[in-house]
């Protein structure tokens, strides 16, 4: 065996755990993939003969790469977009790729991703390379560029930060969600309304952001109530909901309307017990262009 196919033999034996580590930084499979990608290519550019530990090795680059995805997530989101939603982070699971499926029904909860999105790229990295994959200090320290010391307490104050999180009431599993959000999928393609405010809160609040569209009809932005809402999205969405498929949009199980292989709108649901508490709507061909699906 070449240097080539025992770098590629060791990158494929890793892969699996790579996608792990990159998937709970990046909290995207998507992002996830694009984070593995190029630490194959890093690889295939780099002089490995005097590597003892490939693993380790690899770790650290796609841990490198997942950093600057995070850091580069974030400069996006201080960009000034008008409207009330930032732009969603969408995946589309493929029902055919067993493995994706396993990560998105990770045991990383929802209420974690949430709380992760909530620390610098550095405190989420070194909490998650040292507390969920038990890697060195002294190893995650050139990764963030600070010494053993200040790595570690980088991870100390993430630490506290997950464990002090207060309990999410809608941190239900992406199975659990799921299964809310396909009744209201059904109710909508049915047309049927009284299925549709069943299967919504009675305060549900729906918020739609369409940026330029907004001028080219009347619905309102923001409308509260299961029957108001029900309404809206009967009069103004069933053209739209033969095309809806399953998303997992910003972590919560979502839908994307995608027609003609372009992306029309993305909806994200908060689920409240077995009912839809919030929808966010974005269709802001501004915001979506920006999104790969």
């Amino acid at each position: 065996m070449d240097a080539n196919e025992w770098q590629t033999e060791q990158f494929e034996r890793n892969r699996t755990h790579l996608r792990a580590v990159a998937y709970r930084i990046l909290g995207s499979v998507a992002e996830a993939d694009d984070a593995v990608q190029e630490a194959w290519l890093r690889l295939n550019r780099s002089d490995t003969s005097a590597v003892e530990n490939m693993r380790g090795w690899l770790t650290t680059v796609v841990s490198r790469v997942a950093l600057d995805m995070l850091r580069a997530r974030r400069s996006r989101r201080e960009e000034v977009l008008e409207g009330p939603l930032a732009e969603p982070v969408i995946t589309i699971p493929d029902p055919a790729d067993p493995e994706q499926q396993a990560l998105m029904a990770d045991s990383v909860g929802l209420a974690l991703l949430v709380v992760l999105e909530t620390l610098t790229p550095a405190e989420r990295l070194a909490f998650v390379l040292h507390d969920m994959f038990g890697m060195p200090f002294e190893e995650i320290a050139p990764v963030v560029e600070r010494t053993p010391a200040a790595t570690r307490q980088l991870a100390s104050r993430a630490r506290r930060r997950v464990r002090g999180a207060a309990p999410d009431p809608y941190a239900h599993t992406l199975a659990e969600q799921r299964r809310v959000v396909d009744a209201f999928l059904a109710a909508a393609q049915g047309g049927d309304f009284d299925r549709l405010v069943a299967v919504l809160d009675p305060d549900v609040e729906f918020h739609a952001d369409r940026g330029a569209l907004a001028a080219a009809g009347a619905a309102p932005a923001e409308v509260t109530g299961a029957e108001e809402a029900a309404r809206l999205i009967l009069a103004r969405g069933a053209p739209f909901a033969r095309f809806a498929r399953p998303a997992v949009v910003n972590g919560k199980a979502g839908l994307a309307v995608v027609r003609g292989g372009r992306l029309i709108s993305v909806l994200e649901f908060t689920v409240a017990g077995d009912r839809v508490a919030a929808i966010d709507l974005v269709a802001d061909p501004r915001k979506l262009e920006r999104v790969r699906i």
